[in-house]
Parts: structure tokens; sequence; C-alpha cells
């Protein structure tokens, strides 16, 4: 079933709760974009906004950690209310991370670049939860689709498949109805969407239009 993670980076921050209630009925998860200004070109926020966003909603958070020693503050998004954390495998130390969410009780996420080839993070199949396969590079919103990544997301269908596997394929960046069409399509099941949820005349329409087409497609 196609699953709809609204970025609040793309929300109006002075109005966020008010941005999160009006999506939340077309809404599974919501997912969260914490940058560093070092792993990735941005800066964005931290704990404290999780903490915010716990009091005010009980929707899943998902929480995309694009920095580099993420480590240091795995903890301190669970104590703030964080639902599952996805680190990226391209800075390394991916066992010792794996190890530490799950004795968090966080739902463990892997990040994977456009790039990052499939050997990098097939090896760690069967001790996630959810595997983001970044459909932009990561740093920015309102970016375009990568298509070339789609061939990754259909191999990665398969062998969960073949596996039995029931690890959720997410992916991110250049979100709309086309391109949720095209990633379902591919294998993809969790689609993240920004700006074209957030900015658009009706956000909440916005959602439904992106699950139905996800769905129609899979």
């Amino acid at each position: 079933m196609a699953r709809i993670a609204p970025s609040i980076l793309s929300a109006d921050f002075a109005a966020l709760a008010e941005a999160v209630d009006l999506v939340t009925p077309e809404t599974d998860m919501l997912h969260v974009d914490v940058m560093d200004g070092h792993f990735v070109p941005n800066l964005t926020i931290g704990p404290p906004v999780v903490a915010s966003l716990r009091k005010h909603t009980d929707l899943y958070l998902d929480c995309h950690l694009m920095i580099t020693n993420p480590e240091k503050y795995l903890e301190p998004f669970r104590k703030a209310g964080a639902d599952g954390c996805s680190v990226h495998v391209e800075i390394g130390g991916t066992d010792e991370l794996i190890e530490q969410m799950r004795s968090l009780g966080l739902d463990v996420g892997l990040a994977v670049n456009p790039d990052t080839p499939y050997e990098a993070f097939e090896p760690y199949f069967d001790r996630i939860d959810l595997l983001l396969l970044m459909t932009v590079f990561p740093g920015f919103g309102g970016q375009s689709f990568i298509a070339d990544v789609m061939p990754k997301v259909r191999r990665t269908r398969d062998e969960l498949d073949r596996r039995g596997l029931s690890v959720a394929i997410q992916v991110d960046g250049g979100i709309n109805e086309e391109t949720a069409r095209i990633a379902a399509v591919a294998g993809a099941d969790v689609f993240v969407a920004g700006n074209a949820i957030f900015r658009a005349d009706d956000p909440r329409a916005a959602a439904r239009r992106i699950r139905q087409a996800a769905a129609v497609a899979a």
C-alpha cells in the first residue's frame, strides 16, 4: 500500500502545527529533514522541533538525518519523540549506527544518495526497516526527480521480495503525482513529497492525489 510522508521542510514553519493538521487525514508519516550544513550544504532543524511536533501530533515521525555524526544525535531525537531515523550509508559506521538505533528503540532507516551503488547498501537489507533511496542529491527541496535511480529501486524491490523481507522502500526528491507513479512501478511504497504537497493550493488534496497515483501504479 502506498504511504505518504509529507516533508515539513516545505511547510511554513511559522504555522507548522496548522500545516500538519491540514495534511494529517492523508498522511501516514511526517518526514523531518535534518541537515547539518556539513554532510549537506544546508542547515535545518533539530530535536527541539521534533519535540514540538510530538506534543502536537500522533503521526509517525520519520527523521532523515543528513548529518556527519548521527551517533551523537540519535538519542536526543529518540527522546524528542522520533519514531524512526534514517542515517546515510555514505558516512560509514553503518553496523554500529544500526545497533545504536535498535538499542534506543528506533525503527532503523538507511538512506542512500543517487550515485551510491547497490552493493554499498544491499548487505544491510535484513537489518533495517526502511531504505530511503534518494531521487535527488540531498540538501535542498524543490529539485528535479532523477529517473536514473529507478533501476536501483527495481533491483532492491526484486531482492527484498526474493528474500521475503518486509523493508519499506522510500523515495524522496521531486516526488509528485507523475514521479510517484514512476517510482511505484519500480517498487517504491513510501513517498516523501514536500513542495508538491505544502506548496499546493490544497495540500490535503495534493497528498491524496499522490497516494492515488502511486496506488494505481503499484
